[in-house]
Order: C-alpha cells, then structure tokens, then sequence
C-alpha cells in the first residue's frame, strides 16, 4: 500500500427507484432489516431517527464527452448539501478512483495540487454478485475531498485546469482546449434518509441510510441505495465476529430485499447511462 491504508469498509445494495415514493417509504426498507439482522444476531434499532429530517444534496460528475475519466476507473463529481431548500457550506469537490484491484486502487496519488485542506478516503465497497443475489463483489475506491473555494481562479471547466489540479490524471490522453461536461446534460437530486443504528458488538456500531438519486428538474427516479459503512484505523482493530455478523447480515438482507435489488450496477453507472451510450466501467 503505497499511500493509503483502506480504513473504510461500505457495504451498498443498489435499490429500484420506484419503491420510494415519500420519506415514509425510506422506513419500510428498515423493516425488510429486522429478520436478516435477528438471524444474524445484529442489534438494530430504528430509535429515534424515525423522526429526522430527510437530506438533501445536488451532484453533478463532469466528464469529458466519450467519458475519458470514468474509461479509465476515474470518477469527478460535485456535490452541495441543502438545507429548508438553499445550499448551505462550500461545494465539495469528490475525485476517486475506482477498480476491483486492490493493487490498482492503492498505487493511484489521488491527493490534488491545491492550496487548501483535503481528505483522503480509501475504501473497500462490498457490493452483491452481478449475476444473482446472495454473494458479494468488492470494489476498491481511492477517493480525495476538497472544498470548491480551495481551487485557484480559472477555467474549471478545462480539461487542463483539472489535470493539473488532480496530477492522477496526467495520464489521460487531452487536446488544447479541451473541456469537460455535465454527465447526461443532468443535475442529481440525492435524498438520503439515516434509518437507524446496526450493532455489530465488540464496539462496532453503525448508521445505515437509504437514498434515492432523482434527476433535478422533472424529479425522474433514477436509482437507490441502502448502505451503511465501518471505519477503522487498523484492519487489526476490526473484531472478526463483528466483521461475520456484518457479512452474515449483508448476505441474508440481499434474500430478504430481493424484490428491491438491482444487480450490476451503480449509481454512478446509472448517471452514465442515462443518455444510451454506455462507456466501459470498471466497476
């Protein structure tokens, strides 16, 4: 691991977008949860976020138009949280790399040329089978985050500019003056709900949500997610029965969801879909 140690672990189901109709919706996954997590002997409880507020944010990946960064396992997007309905906080800046290899994964430097702070990610996504449910898949996801306001005047819509930005993609072939766009001439609305807390035991304890990524402007769903994540400082520092429990769990919820799942995909997948003219994924 030349840079980065993984010290997230994401477990995600991509969900069909047709269930979620109101915020109430979002709490009837949570009791799809409550059989797999009694059989896996996981405590969960739904507690008191049955009355928290929904969240909500704008993100938008740029692109190049034959979709030159995610061809290659990169990933750029820009995202907003909002807040009573107006963006609130410096727009964040989320550039990753994403691959089933491991290897692959660390060796990328996502860390960016600018003057501000950042924060690197790496995280192991377990993801279900392509094929069937009831097995898992990981991708290896080398992200960095950074506030807009940390970027120096110019272009940043230059291809450019955003190469010498983010050095991990020197590699990527450009042309003077070349540009990136807005992914499928679409804005993503994310509407994410926390729906309780899932107890491993041995200390490990998490929030799992559910969104829903609709298209802004005519509210088209798009796709959905159930997710929760474990961090640590140190694979060692994970207890095994914990880490058991949780894959025991993922496992059975994926028999327990089936009417909800779709297999192979992503929702950044589904983003680059939207206009029919798929690119080769790595994920």
């Amino acid at each position: 691991m030349p840079f980065n140690e993984v010290q997230y672990l994401e477990s995600k189901l991509i969900l069909r977008p047709n269930h979620f109709i109101s915020r109430k919706s979002f709490f009837d996954f949570a009791k799809v949860m409550r059989r797999p997590a009694e059989e896996s002997r996981v405590d969960f409880s739904i507690g008191g976020y049955a009355d928290e507020p929904l969240h909500i944010r704008e993100v938008l990946f740029l692109d190049t138009p034959d979709f030159r960064l995610y061809n290659n396992a990169f990933i750029l997007r820009r995202r907003i949280p909002y807040r009573d309905g107006f963006p609130v906080g410096d727009p964040e800046i989320v550039f990753k790399f994403r691959h089933p290899d491991i290897q692959k994964a660390a060796e990328v430097d996502v860390r960016p040329n600018i003057r501000g702070d950042f924060q690197v990610k790496f995280k192991a996504e377990v993801l279900p089978l392509k094929e069937h449910i009831g097995g898992m898949r990981t991708l290896f996801s080398h992200n960095v985050e950074f506030g807009l306001s940390a970027l120096e005047e110019g272009e940043h819509d230059s291809l450019e500019t955003i190469v010498h930005m983010l050095p991990a993609l020197s590699s990527i072939k450009r042309a003077p003056g070349e540009k990136v766009n807005l992914v499928g001439d679409t804005i993503v609305e994310e509407i994410l709900q926390d729906i309780g807390t899932l107890d491993f035991g041995a200390g490990i304890s998490v929030i799992p949500n559910v969104a829903l990524w609709r298209s802004r402007g005519d509210h088209r769903p798009l796709i959905g997610e159930f997710a929760f994540q474990i961090k640590f400082k140190r694979r060692e520092d994970v207890n095994d029965q914990a880490l058991r429990r949780a894959e025991s769990f993922f496992l059975k919820l994926q028999d327990a969801a089936k009417d909800w799942i779709t297999l192979g995909a992503t929702k950044t997948g589904i983003v680059y879909h939207l206009k029919g003219n798929p690119p080769h994924a790595h994920e």
